[in-house]
């Protein structure tokens, strides 16, 4: 756990984030405050999915929903 003050923090806020990326950062206020800063990793989408290759044309997909869309 890396301990910074509020001025050390404002001034290096850069370095504050790094530092959070790989351990638990503490930054006290004058009064005598605590906070706890850590990362959060960003989630990813569920329809973040790699392509797949079919062979398959623009033509032959409009043709299956015309098709679909018929019955």
């Amino acid at each position: 756990m890396k301990k910074f003050t509020y001025s050390q923090a404002r001034q290096q806020l850069s370095t504050v984030l790094d530092t959070a990326r790989k351990e638990e950062v503490v930054i006290t206020r004058r009064g005598g405050d605590s906070f706890r800063l850590s990362y959060k990793k960003a989630a990813k989408s569920p329809f973040d999915v790699p392509g797949v290759k079919t062979g398959v044309s623009t033509q032959d997909i409009l043709n299956a929903v015309r098709e679909s869309r018929e019955k």
